[in-house]
C-alpha cells in the first residue's frame, strides 16, 4: 500500500482552459484564444469561485492543490500566487502542501518556472508527450524533443519534484523504438513519469482521421506488447507503476491524483472542472460551466459556475469507488466498498476472476488486478460491480 489512507484528505482542482493551439487527440476541456486573456477579471472569478466553495465544504485542511488544463504554464506566475492566496484565505493548507501545475515544456513557459515556485507551486508536471520530433509534430505539440528536455533540466533545477508525461502506441511505434525512448526518459526523470496509451477519442481530429482510414494506431498484440515493455522496464529501474499509467520511486506518487482513485474530497474550481464534496455527510458530485466566457459570466453573476451538483447514492459512490480505486497497485478494501454500496462483492466472482488471474486478494485483505488484468481493467470492474 502508497503511504498511508488518510480519510480526512482534501484537494482542489484549478482548471485553467486556455491552450496556444488544440492538440488533435485532445478531448480536455481546452480552448484557443487569439485574443489577449484577461487574467485580471479570471482571477477575480477565481477567487470568487473559491469562497463560494469554500463556504459549502467547511473545515477543511487542503492538502494538495493542482493546477491543470489547457495549459496553466500560460498564467503569469501572479495570476497564480493570487489564485494560492484566496485558497490559503478561505480554507486551512497543510504545512506540507503539495502544489502541483502543469506545463507545456516551451521555452518561454519554461523561464517561468522561478516566478511559479516564488508564488508557491513546489511540483510541476510536464507535458513533454515524446521524444523525437516527428512524432511530436504528428501529435500536434509545438515543441521540439530539445526544447523538451531543455525544460526538464530547467524544472530539475527549480523544482524538487517533477514529472512529465509521454504518450505511447503511435502510430508507428514499435517495442523497440519505445525500449529506448523509455529508457532516455527515466535517464531524465527524478521521480515520477505519467505513461498514457494513445487512445482514439470522438470529437477529435485523430478520431476523423482514424475513422477514414488515414490514422493507423499498433493493433492489440503490439499494444499489449507495448504496455508490457512499459511495465517491465520501469520496474527494472526503479518506477514501478502505482496506478495504471503512473510511474513512481516509492514515496514519490502524486498525492493529488492519488485523492481521485482512493475516492476521497476534492473542489473543482474553474471552467469545466469537476469535484467531490462531502455535505451533510451526502457526496456531491460537482462540474462547472466548460465554456470559459460562459463560466466567467456565471461566476460573476451568482458566485459560481455550478451547472451540475448531483447527489450520489450509496451504489453510485460505491460504483465510483471501484472504478477509481482498481486503477491502483494497491487496490480496494473490499470492505470500504460494503459499507459504501450496503452489500458486499460477490465472492463467486472474486474467486472465477482470481483464478483467471486477472486479480489478487493480499495477506491483508485488498483487492487488486494484477499486471495481466490491468489491460482489461473495464471489464474486471463491470464484473466485480454487476
Amino acid at each position: 500500500m502508497i503511504g498511508a489512507d488518510p480519510t480526512t484528505a482534501f484537494g482542489i482542482y484549478v482548471h485553467w482552459p486556455f491552450c496556444l493551439s488544440k492538440c488533435p487527440y485532445c478531448d480536455f476541456n481546452s480552448h484557443v484564444r487569439h485574443a489577449p486573456i484577461d487574467e485580471e477579471r479570471f482571477v477575480r472569478a477565481f477567487k470568487r469561485e473559491i469562497e463560494t466553495t469554500a463556504a459549502r465544504a467547511r473545515g477543511r485542511e487542503v492538502s494538495s492543490i493542482f493546477f491543470g488544463g489547457g495549459t496553466p504554464s500560460l498564467m503569469r506566475p501572479q495570476t497564480v500566487g493570487a489564485i494560492l492566496d484566496a485558497i490559503g484565505k478561505y480554507w486551512g493548507v497543510a504545512d506540507d502542501v503539495e502544489v502541483t501545475l502543469e506545463a507545456n515544456p516551451t521555452s518561454v513557459e519554461a523561464t517561468r518556472f522561478r516566478g511559479y515556485r516564488a508564488a508557491g507551486v513546489n511540483r510541476v508536471s510536464l507535458g513533454v508527450q515524446a521524444l523525437d520530433d516527428s512524432s511530436l509534430k504528428a501529435l500536434g505539440r509545438l515543441h521540439t524533443a530539445h526544447e523538451a528536455l531543455e525544460a526538464v533540466a530547467i524544472a530539475r533545477s527549480v523544482f524538487d519534484r517533477y514529472s512529465f508525461d509521454l504518450i505511447y502506441a503511435r502510430p508507428g511505434q514499435t517495442p523497440a523504438m519505445w525500449t529506448e525512448e523509455l529508457r532516455q526518459a527515466i535517464s531524465e526523470a527524478a521521480e515520477h513519469l505519467s505513461l498514457y496509451q494513445l487512445t482514439i477519442e470522438e470529437g477529435t481530429p485523430f478520431f476523423d482521421l482514424h475513422a477514414a482510414g488515414k490514422l493507423r494506431t499498433p493493433d492489440e498484440a503490439i499494444a499489449r506488447a507495448l504496455y508490457d515493455v512499459t511495465q517491465d522496464v520501469c520496474t527494472r529501474h526503479g518506477l514501478p507503476a502505482y496506478e495504471i499509467s503512473n510511474h513512481a520511486l516509492p514515496g514519490a506518487e502524486c498525492r493529488h491524483n492519488l485523492l481521485y482513485w482512493r475516492g476521497q474530497e476534492y473542489a473543482g474550481i474553474g471552467p469545466g472542472a469537476h469535484g467531490r464534496l462531502d455535505i451533510d455527510g451526502i457526496r456531491h458530485a460537482v462540474a462547472t460551466e466548460k465554456r470559459p466566457e460562459a463560466w466567467l459570466m456565471r461566476v460573476e453573476a451568482i458566485g459560481n459556475g455550478i451547472v451540475a451538483d448531483d447527489l450520489l447514492n450509496s451504489e453510485e459512490r460505491a460504483d465510483e469507488f471501484l472504478l477509481m480505486g482498481l486503477r491502483l497497485r494497491e487496490g480496494i478494501d473490499p470492505q470500504r466498498y460494503a459499507a459504501l454500496s450496503g452489500r458486499p462483492l460477490d465472492p463467486r466472482r472474486i474467486a472465477i476472476l482470481r483464478d483467471e488471474g486477472a486479480i489478487t486478494i493480499s495477506t491483508e485483505g485488498r483487492l487488486r488486478v494484477t499486471q495481466d488484468g490491468f489491460p482489461l481493467l473495464d471489464a474486471v470492474v463491470a464484473d466485480l460491480a454487476a
